[in-house]
């Protein structure tokens, strides 16, 4: 299916001015901490909460805990099936991959795609910086090439065709603000993007178990980048996160559209009156979006879709407490 949005030019869009930058992400933070630290309580407040190493205190046995953390002498004392709690490590290392391809730019709700994607990257930044943990980063803008690994604290990478930039794990909420910086401040440059590139660097060179996040519209076809979700799943707890725009899933009827792909700049008009056509293109939608679920689930990542027509920080909120749920009632996913 192919990617439409409206007529634009076919150069860089730049990349928001430094003033702008700061201000946007001061709200963010702002709306973040509010909504994330008055709904999702706790001091150790992870996105994907894992079984952890350390022992912690038992409980009853319910249907679907893991039989290889049954606690044997308190089941033999009580005659009752009780499993052992583990506790999370501290210290935790996450990486975002963060894909801001030309097809990001795009979006008719109340945000942009790019919007949401560095919305997401603060809300994750900000659920999982505390503790002393590290947060680092991979930025696509385009095609194929790759930049080495450079520092971020002092403003945003360079721009490129075709930039493949990685930002190092570091830890605290400064080094954690310049990251975000650094995302928002990056150009979204033309070209078809390579997400099976983008996960790879997560995957080179291999690193501790930790939180690995997904940021993208999955665009892509699903053989480019599903091989490489699998083989991050063996090390890390994965989390995907869709970035969906409503135009994608449905044509309105508003007589001839001019439209363009930003990936490849190839124009189109479509008689979006035809309900015919409109209801291809839903299908088609339809279709591909079940696709993409059904590979992310292949590859054993959580899957979270976030909308630019929806308040997608309530949607964080509650796949958060979702997951926290399912970990207590000994479930993952």
């Amino acid at each position: 299916m192919a990617r439409a949005a409206p007529v634009t030019s076919p150069t860089p869009r730049p990349a928001p001015s430094a003033d702008r930058s700061e201000a946007v992400l001061s709200r963010l933070q702002l709306l973040v901490t509010r909504k994330l630290d008055g709904l999702l309580q706790g001091d150790y407040a992870g996105l994907l909460p894992g079984p952890g190493s350390e022992a912690g205190e038992s409980r009853e046995y319910r249907p679907g805990d893991d039989v290889r953390r049954m606690d044997w002498p308190v089941t033999a004392r009580t005659t009752t099936p009780h499993v052992r709690r583990t506790v999370a490590d501290r210290e935790l290392e996450t990486w975002l991959a963060l894909d801001l391809s030309a097809s990001l730019d795009f979006g008719t709700g109340q945000w942009l795609k790019r919007e949401v994607v560095v919305a997401a990257a603060a809300a994750i930044t900000h659920l999982t910086v505390r503790g002393g943990n590290r947060i680092g980063a991979v930025i696509g803008t385009g095609g194929g090439a790759t930049a080495p690994t450079r520092r971020w604290r002092g403003g945003p990478p360079p721009p490129g065709p075709g930039v493949l930039t990685r930002l190092p794990a570091r830890s605290g909420r400064k080094e954690a603000q310049g990251l975000l910086r650094a995302v928002a401040g990056t150009a979204i440059q033309p070209g078809r993007g390579d997400l099976g590139a983008l996960v790879e660097m997560l995957n080179r060179p291999p690193r501790r178990r930790g939180v690995a996040v997904v940021v993208s519209d999955f665009l892509a076809p699903a053989e480019q980048w599903s091989r490489p979700m699998r083989k991050l799943r063996v090390r890390h707890d994965v989390l995907a996160i869709e970035v969906v725009d409503p135009r994608e899933l449905e044509l309105p009827d508003v007589g001839v559209l001019p439209v363009v792909d930003p990936e490849s700049g190839e124009l189109h008009e479509v008689q979006t009156a035809d309900p015919r056509l409109r209801r291809r293109y839903a299908e088609a939608a339809a279709a591909q979006r079940a696709t993409i679920s059904a590979a992310l689930r292949g590859a054993g990542a959580a899957h979270l879709r976030l909308r630019t027509d929806r308040d997608w920080l309530l949607d964080m909120v509650r796949f958060v407490a979702a997951q926290r749920h399912a970990r207590t009632r000994g479930t993952t996913r």
